[in-house]
């Protein structure tokens, strides 16, 4: 499995355009949005998802990440066979970085929209102390 440091804030968003306004005055560098799909499975330890989107594709336990290229939506009809899906959530998913910060905000219909600040050091040569102070800075600037 590839292995990522990720230290990350969620938060619910009154106001997407804020925020839309504020990555665009830092420069941040927007990926695209993605419309994603979340099937959450019946797994006695953790929590596993799998991510089906137009940009993100991947596996996802609390023990890991593993990104896939194909066959999501096969893989998901074998999970759900072999374990029970417990929860599908759909959403669009708007993804921006700040050098290593990634910023997704989200609209999950009928709940809103939801931020979420992700620190990433997939090169081990950030300290997780700086990952949640990169974090906490931008929280504290956008106010969450």
């Amino acid at each position: 499995m590839q292995s990522i440091t990720i230290t990350s804030i969620k938060a619910r968003c009154e106001d997407a355009n804020s925020i839309r306004a504020f990555l665009c005055t830092h420069h941040a560098r927007f990926v695209g949005t993605d419309h994603q799909r979340d099937t959450y499975f019946n797994v006695p330890h953790g929590k596993l998802k799998l991510r089906q989107g137009s940009i993100e594709n991947a596996l996802i336990h609390t023990e890991g990440y593993l990104p896939l290229e194909t066959g999501a939506a096969d893989l998901g009809n074998i999970l759900d066979k072999a374990v029970g899906t417990v929860l599908v959530v759909e959403r669009k998913r708007e993804i921006y970085f700040i050098d290593n910060v990634r910023f997704q905000l989200d609209e999950i219909e009928g709940e809103g929209y939801f931020v979420e600040i992700e620190a990433l050091d997939p090169e081990d040569q950030i300290t997780e102390a700086e990952l949640a102070r990169q974090c906490q800075f931008y929280r504290d600037a956008l106010g969450l």
